[in-house]
């Protein structure tokens, strides 16, 4: 049986990832620290039928502690590494955390691989390290990187790294850029569960600009799908592939939809671009195709009703009653 280390797999994606892992007969062990960055609750909720299964184990670190993670004696087949800390906007008020975590974290991990002769290494990148690049869509292999947060300025840090153990000690390096992933457990500070949360509640919903940023949606099972081809990817060592929709979504068009899903009225509150925010994002594919396989299948509207689904099943849990 292989063994899969899924570093942050408590979290929206990794936990969607162990569901897969596990339904496709590996054994896994999570490392999360549940950073309280939002509840981790949330996050315990999103493994709470994987505890029960008799191929997963929890473990519970800082991936920034030397000694824990070199601690861990057992052998792993891949290590598909999705911890960090997240959100552009707070990268710029905290950027020295976010060095810790998503620099010197993976590199105790590329260590941690490295001693224990990990040939498969899955890195969680983003699109945010393009920054504003005047061309869409963007590409792998375009020019220069010019991130603008903190938190893009790790993620290029963490692809030079894993260049580097690559390089130097045979690890097959591969970093899935990520593409705004929405879908069911998404976290709570997210543009989609964040405006479906306040509009159910009658709240204002704070629209930046004049709603013409447009994002490169991508409905997590795509994600997930492209995560497990990496795992199972041999033709090279290094590569950095985007995994988005390569179909852009703009705000107004956004909050459209999910008032056509929740049927309940959106109220604008009208608020400046934020820092670190950038105008589009929209992803070429085509090397994720190439090399994966990839092909997302699932359209916006059908993610958001998806995602609309589990928030009422969350609601009802909860005892808040169902929305549509």
């Amino acid at each position: 049986m292989k063994h899969a280390l899924v570093t942050g797999g408590a979290g929206f994606i990794g936990s969607h990832v162990v569901d897969r892992l596990l339904s496709d007969g590996w054994h896994v062990t999570t490392i999360d620290n549940f950073d309280p960055f939002y509840s981790p609750t949330v996050k315990r909720a999103n493994i709470a039928q994987h505890l029960q299964h008799r191929n997963f184990q929890l473990i519970e670190m800082d991936i920034c502690d030397h000694e824990a993670v070199f601690g861990l004696k057992e052998r792993y087949d891949v290590i598909v590494h999705l911890a960090a800390k997240a959100g552009v906007r707070p990268s710029i008020d905290n950027p020295m955390a976010y060095q810790r975590t998503n620099v010197q974290g993976t590199q105790n991990l590329l260590e941690f691989a490295k001693q224990q002769d990990i040939h498969q290494f899955i890195f969680a990148s983003s699109s945010s390290v393009y920054g504003i690049q005047p061309y869409v869509p963007w590409r792998e292999d375009q020019g220069v990187l010019q991130p603008i947060s903190p938190y893009a300025a790790t993620k290029v840090a963490g692809e030079l790294l894993g260049h580097v153990y690559s390089h130097l000690y045979g690890i097959r390096f591969v970093a899935l850029r990520f593409f705004t992933v929405y879908g069911p457990r998404q976290r709570p500070d997210l543009a989609v569960h964040k405006f479906a949360r306040l509009m159910l509640q009658g709240s204002s919903i704070p629209f930046y600009g004049d709603g013409s940023t447009s994002r490169d949606y991508t409905y997590i099972d795509d994600i997930v799908e492209g995560i497990l081809s990496a795992i199972a990817y041999q033709q090279s060592m290094y590569e950095i592939i985007n995994l988005g929709n390569s179909h852009t979504i703009t705000l107004s068009e956004m909050v459209a939809c999910l008032v056509r899903a929740l049927e309940v009225e959106a109220r604008l509150e009208q608020v400046e671009e934020q820092p670190g925010d950038v105008p589009v994002t929209c992803a070429d594919i085509s090397k994720a195709g190439r090399l994966l396989g990839y092909a997302p299948s699932t359209r916006f509207e059908e993610g958001i009703r998806k995602f609309i689904c589990w928030l009422n099943d969350q609601d009802q849990s909860a005892g808040r009653g169902c929305h549509s």
